[in-house]
C-alpha cells in the first residue's frame, strides 16, 4: 500500500489486489513476540498530505490488517511565510485526530506509535499544535527527523516485499519531502531525506493551477538541483530493483492501470504518457483522467515533476510499486521496542558511544548506579525510565571528543543535532537535556520541572555521576535515596561513610545546594 495515498475510497495497491496485500503483510512479521496473540497494534502517521491510521491483529506473530483510516488534512500548505502553521491548518489537524482518537479508545500506550513528518519537523509552533494533539489521540506523537522518516520506510517497504538479495532503492515522495534509501532484506544501508514534494512543489510552481510545459520544466530542474546529490550514492550501479512508496507514485499506478498499462510499476513511457495527458488538460480544474482521484488533482504537477525528476537522476527506467510505506514500518518497530533486546534505539546508542570514542567503563560504570538509584525512586514504575536513563548515562561524556570545556554543553548539541535510527525528535533532546543537565547548574536547563520522571531521571543520573567521580566503582551499600513524596528527595548514608569517602560527601552537600534552586528539594544527611 503506497505510504501516502490521499483518500478513502480506495486503499488498495496498484501492484496487488486487497486480499493478496493483506496476505502479505500478515506474512510480514514472524519473530516470536512477548506480546500474546490477539494484542492489537496501531500506528499513525500525520503525514504533510494526509493522516493515516493503520491497525493490526497479532496472530503467532504475524500481523493481520483489521482497519485503515485516511484523511486528506494537508497541512503541508497551512504554513505560512513565517512557518508557522495556520489555525485552520492546526483544526484539520486536531479534528482528523479526534476521529481518530475515538476508534483508538482502550488501546494501551505500548499498542500505539503516531509519528510525524516534514510539516511538523518544518513548524515553528509545532509545540503549540503538538500540545492539544496530543490530548486529543491520546496518545504521544513523535516528530521524527527525516533519517528515521527514511528508515522506517524501507523498514514498511521490506516488510512486505518477499525475502531477497536484491539490493533495492525505495524512493517515498511525501508532501513536503522525498526520502531516498538503498537497503538490502530488511536492512537500510543508506538514507536520505530532501525537502521537496508534492504539496511544497505544487505550491511553488502550480500555484495558479496551470498544468503547462514551462511550469513542468521550471519544477523539474528545481527538484534535480535539491535532489542532485543522491546521485552519488544511488546511481544505477548501486541497486538492482527500484520501489516507489508514496501517494504520487500511487495516483500515478492507478492512473496507468486505469488506461491499461500493467499493474505494479511505472515506466518512462508511463510517466511519459501522464504527463501528456496533465498538458492536454492544461489547468488542474479541466484535468479528468480515470483512476485519479479529486483530491490528488491539486498536487499532481508538484508531485509528476519530482518523479520525472528522479527518473532522470537515477536513471530509474521500471519503477515497482511497493506495498508498504511509513504506517508498515512504525508498526515493525513499535514490535521491536517491546521487544527489548532489539530495540534499534540501544544499538544506536552503542554505535554513538563508539563513533565519539566513550570510555565505556566509565559510562557502564555510572548506568549501573543511575540505574540503581533510579529503581530506588520510582519503585515498580521505573522500567521504561530506566531504560532512557541507561541511555544517557552512556552518553553523557560524547562531548569529551570535542572538548573537555563545557562537554556537557557538547554532548547536548550533538544528541539535538545527530541522526540516530530509532529515536524521535524529541527523545534525543530529552536525553540532550539530561546530557546537558547532568553537571553543572541546573538552571541553564530549559527543562519542565513539574515533570516528575525527568526530574527523577535528571537526579538519578548526577547523583551517579557524583558518586563516579573518581572513575572507580563506588561503595553504594551504605547509601539510601528516597523520594519523600510531593517535590523531595532524602540521601542518607550509614555512620562512618563521609568520613571513608569525604570528597562524595562533600559533593553531595554541594548537591544540596544546587537543587535549591529548583522547585525541588533534596535533603542530604552526610554526619552519620
Amino acid at each position: 500500500m503506497p505510504a501516502r495515498m490521499t483518500t478513502v475510497a480506495r486503499v488498495r495497491p496498484a501492484a496487488l489486489p486487497e486480499p493478496a496485500a493483506a496476505r502479505c503483510y500478515a506474512a510480514a512479521v514472524t519473530r516470536p513476540l512477548s506480546m500474546h496473540n490477539g494484542t492489537l497494534l496501531a500506528a499513525v502517521d500525520l503525514g504533510s498530505n494526509s493522516f493515516r491510521l493503520e491497525i493490526g491483529r497479532l496472530d503467532h506473530g504475524q500481523i493481520h490488517r483489521t482497519d485503515y483510516l485516511k484523511e486528506t488534512v494537508r497541512q503541508g500548505n497551512g504554513l505560512d511565510a513565517a512557518r508557522n502553521l495556520t489555525p485552520d491548518a492546526m483544526q484539520r489537524g486536531w479534528d482528523c485526530l479526534a476521529r481518530f482518537g475515538e476508534r483508538l479508545a482502550g488501546f494501551e500506550p505500548s499498542q500505539v506509535r503516531a509519528v510525524a513528518t516534514q510539516t511538523l519537523r518544518e513548524a515553528r509552533n509545532r509545540d503549540v499544535f503538538l500540545a492539544r494533539a496530543n490530548q486529543i489521540l491520546g496518545f504521544p506523537i513523535d516528530v521524527i527527523s527525516g533519517h528515521e522518516e527514511a528508515r522506517l520506510i524501507y523498514q514498511g517497504v521490506a516488510h512486505l516485499l518477499p525475502q531477497s538479495d536484491e539490493r533495492r532503492l525505495v524512493i517515498d515522495i511525501g508532501g513536503r519531502s522525498t526520502e531516498i534509501i538503498l537497503g538490502q532484506g530488511l536492512e537500510a544501508q543508506n538514507m536520505a531525506s530532501y525537502r521537496v514534494g508534492s504539496v511544497a512543489w505544487s505550491m511553488k510552481y502550480f500555484a495558479s493551477g496551470d498544468l503547462v510545459r514551462s511550469a513542468f520544466q521550471t519544477a523539474e530542474i528545481a527538484a534535480k538541483a535539491v535532489l542532485d546529490e543522491a546521485i552519488a550514492t544511488c546511481g544505477p550501479d548501486t541497486w538492482d530493483v527500484a520501489y516507489g512508496s508514496s501517494g504520487t507514485v500511487g495516483a500515478v499506478g492507478e492512473v496507468l492501470v486505469a488506461a491499461g498499462w500493467p499493474a505494479g510499476e511505472i515506466t518512462r513511457e508511463g510517466l511519459d504518457w501522464v504527463m501528456d495527458k496533465l498538458l492536454r488538460a492544461g489547468h488542474v480544474d479541466r484535468l479528468r483522467i480515470d483512476g485519479m482521484r479529486d483530491d490528488r488533482r491539486a498536487v499532481i504537477g508538484g508531485g509528476i515533476s519530482v518523479l520525472c525528476a528522479l527518473f532522470d537522476l537515477l536513471e530509474i527506467e521500471r519503477l515497482q510499486l511497493a506495498g508498504g510505506g511509513l504506517r508498515h514500518g512504525v508498526l515493525h518497530d513499535l514490535i521491536e521496542r517491546e521487544e527489548g533486546q532489539i530495540d534499534l534505539r540501544s544499538t544506536s546508542v552503542e554505535r554513538l558511544a563508539t563513533r565519539f570514542q566513550v570510555d565505556a567503563t566509565q559510562a557502564g560504570r555510572v548506568e549501573a548506579v543511575a540505574r540503581k538509584l533510579l529503581r530506588q525512586l520510582l519503585g515498580k514504575e521505573a522500567a521504561r525510565a530506566e531504560r532512557k536513563l541507561g541511555w544517557a548515562a552512556l552518553l553523557h561524556e560524547i562531548g569529551f571528543q570535542i572538548s573537555h570545556s563545557d562537554y556537557h554543553k557538547h554532548g547536548s548539541y550533538i544528541l539535538d543535532h545527530a541522526d540516530v535510527p530509532g529515536f524521535a525528535v524529541h527523545e534525543l533532546h530529552r536525553l540532550g537535556l539530561l546530557v546537558l543537565g547532568h553537571r553543572g547548574k541546573l538552571r541553564k536547563l530549559d527543562a519542565d520541572f513539574e515533570d516528575e520522571a525527568f526530574v527523577l531521571q535528571l537526579l538519578a543520573l548526577r547523583l551517579a555521576v557524583i558518586l563516579c567521580h573518581a572513575r572507580r566503582d563506588p561503595e553504594l551499600a551504605g547509601v539510601v535515596i528516597e523520594h519523600a513524596g510531593g517535590r523531595e528527595v532524602r540521601i542518607g548514608v550509614r555512620s562512618g561513610w563521609a568520613l571513608a569517602y569525604p570528597q562524595s560527601a562533600h559533593l553531595l552537600r554541594e548537591e544540596s545546594v544546587a537543587w535549591q534552586k529548583t522547585p525541588w528539594t533534596l535533603q542530604v544527611a552526610t554526619n552519620g
